[in-house]
């Protein structure tokens, strides 16, 4: 099946041609397809601080579509922001967007990406952005996906935090948690009803916790890459497949307007990629460029920052014209957190593929290819379900051995001293204070039209299915601090879901109702869909820690993909202090 796509992407990718030129004026300028994957720019803390200056821009295509991008002040994009535990980080944004909706009559929750006359947005002076101003598109915020960092304005809040054009640098600042696993992590924007909008336009960057090393002695000295995979409307959208493609059923659009799973493999995707920002376009895949030495080993830390698309990584080898051989990956990490963490897992997980679903990362290490071996990273197929989005089989990148090939401007340091014991038990061993079960589900908004707009639910068991609505402050669920608690997730639609929570990471326990052994952490997890046979709905069982005192407030929880999430797809969890009397199981009533 991979053997037509890995021949068709390194004759395409041959065969590119470059952009042309970039307009001076464009802040969210791209790479040229086919070239070579540049490393983001790094920003390291100085004596414990990373200070940051970040403005997030819009930029109308001549193809009408919008792209967002943040930048520093001498213009690079999408930073890197490198700290170590206990660091402080003050970063200051500013909202440069244009006014989208002006010009697209757009809705809050509108999925609509096309084109646009941009236009500035008056000065809407407020007394501070922490109100709860309107969620517009052309507001924005900061979600530190992944951190253990209060939910509160100025540190991790996205449920009141508004920040307009017009409005004064807005600043965030918090410490990493001294205990925070080391590991990449990303930040994006979080305006509900648009954060699909910014981040399919690649507003989106990565965010490195420093110490991996000393919890994986395996990637002590190797160079590093960092790879923010993003999604993108498709630039040709109305071009039929590759000729070098099997013949594939007519394309169907799916309910949110993208082309739809077809089950093949193949055929039209719902977005295009790009890595590092190079863009890998429907129909042809021209790949982007690796360079590496001849089977030098490295360790490679990839974000899934889509908005609406699952990656299933691999490394393939041409070792002749006929064979093709998927290469093993060493996962060291997973969204952050070392896979090692409970300290009965093995060092480094061997796989020949790596399922990410968006939101997700993933740090593993790779041995390059030896010299005068092509070789492909691409996504494998993923099985969305009936109801879900079509990711075909496509290149990422062509990794091609070059003798003298540049190294990477990071390494791991190569004699780094052991992480200290962890200070809590392991969370597999502690016994939950109470059982939640949670279901997604999904309700065409025309009942008699098959490819009508749907609403997007994520339910407590027992409560009214409601879209969520940011002007309830009433939350679904409420904790208490300091305990462990098992939710249930159940997919009750036709599609793929994928669950994440804020300020916290979860154990995944069983895969409809048969235990899995995972004794590491996520903060995102596929819940595969319902294919309407099924005696039960598929189920993810996990194993929720709420013992840090960091996750103390209120925050959310959501599908990943942003168009479910701005959809509806979204409740909210207030954990309160240990002393605070009230209803413990704490259910909104419906």
């Amino acid at each position: 099946m991979l053997a037509g796509l890995f021949a068709l992407a390194f004759w395409a990718g041959a065969a590119a041609l470059a952009n042309t030129a970039a307009v001076v004026s464009d802040p969210c300028v791209r790479p040229p397809v086919g070239s070579e994957v540049p490393e983001p720019a790094n920003l390291r803390s100085v004596d414990g601080v990373l200070r940051v200056e970040l403005s997030i821009h819009s930029h109308q295509e001549p193809d009408g579509t919008v792209q967002y991008c943040y930048t520093l002040p001498d213009g690079r994009q999408a930073p890197t922001l490198r700290l170590h535990p206990g660091d402080r980080l003050i970063l200051r944004l500013t909202n440069d967007l244009l006014d989208v909706v002006a010009a697209l009559g757009l809705q809050a929750g509108s999925r609509a990406l096309g084109s646009a006359t941009l236009c500035k947005v008056p000065a809407q002076r407020r007394a501070d952005p922490c109100d709860g101003g309107p969620m517009g598109a052309a507001a924005t915020n900061l979600h530190f996906h992944g951190l253990t960092v209060p939910a509160q304005c100025h540190k991790d809040d996205v449920l009141r935090t508004v920040v307009q054009p017009g409005d004064p640098p807005f600043e965030y600042r918090f410490e990493v948690p001294r205990d925070e696993p080391p590991g990449l992590y990303w930040y994006h924007p979080h305006i509900h009803g648009f954060s699909s909008r910014q981040v399919s336009g690649g507003a989106s960057g990565a965010l490195i916790v420093e110490g991996l090393e000393r919890a994986q002695a395996d990637v002590a000295g190797l160079p590093e890459r960092v790879f923010v995979i993003r999604d993108q409307p498709l630039a040709n959208p109305n071009a039929p497949p590759s000729k070098s493609e099997p013949v594939v059923p007519k394309n169907l659009l799916e309910r949110d307007g993208d082309a739809a799973n077809n089950g093949t493999g193949f055929g039209k995707p719902a977005r295009d990629l790009s890595i590092n920002y190079v863009p890998v376009p429907y129909p042809d895949y021209p790949p982007a460029r690796i360079a590496m030495k001849p089977g030098e080993r490295q360790l490679w830390r990839v974000a899934n920052a889509s908005a609406i698309t699952y990656l299933n990584l691999a490394l393939i080898f041409q070792d002749n014209p006929q064979h093709h051989t998927p290469q093993q990956l060493g996962i060291v990490a997973i969204d952050g957190v070392p896979i090692n963490v409970s300290g009965t897992g093995p060092a480094v997980t061997w796989v020949n593929h790596i399922g990410v679903p968006p939101g997700a990362r993933v740090e593993f290490i790779v041995n390059g290819p030896p010299l005068g071996v092509p070789a492909l990273f691409a996504t494998r197929t993923v099985d969305t379900g009936q109801g879900g989005e079509n990711d075909p089989n496509r290149a990422l990148a062509a990794v091609v051995a070059v003798a003298d090939a540049p190294e990477p401007p990071d390494s791991m340091p190569a004699h780094p001293q052991a992480l200290p014991a962890a200070a809590r038990p392991w969370i597999g061993s502690v016994t939950p204070a109470r059982v939640r079960k949670l279901y997604f589900s999904e309700k065409l908004d025309n009942p008699n039209d098959p490819n009508s707009a749907t609403t997007f639910y994520l339910t407590v068991d027992g409560q009214a299915p409601a879209p969520f609505d940011p002007a309830n402050p009433v939350p679904n669920i409420v904790v208490r601090q300091g305990d462990v608690e098992d939710w249930i997730i159940e997919n009750r639609s036709s599609e793929l879901h994928a669950f994440h929570i804020h300020q916290l990471h979860f154990q995944l326990l069983a895969l409809s109702g048969f235990a899995v052994y995972e004794p590491f952490l996520r903060d995102t997890v596929n819940v595969p869909y319902y294919n309407g046979r099924d005696l039960q709905y598929p189920s993810v069982r996990l194993r929720m820690d709420f013992r840090d005192p960091d996750t103390i407030g209120t925050y959310v929880y959501h599908c990943h993909l942003l168009e479910h999430e701005d959809g509806g797809m979204m409740g909210i969890v207030q954990v309160v202090p240990v002393d605070t009397a009230g209803n413990e199981a704490g259910d909104r009533t419906s």
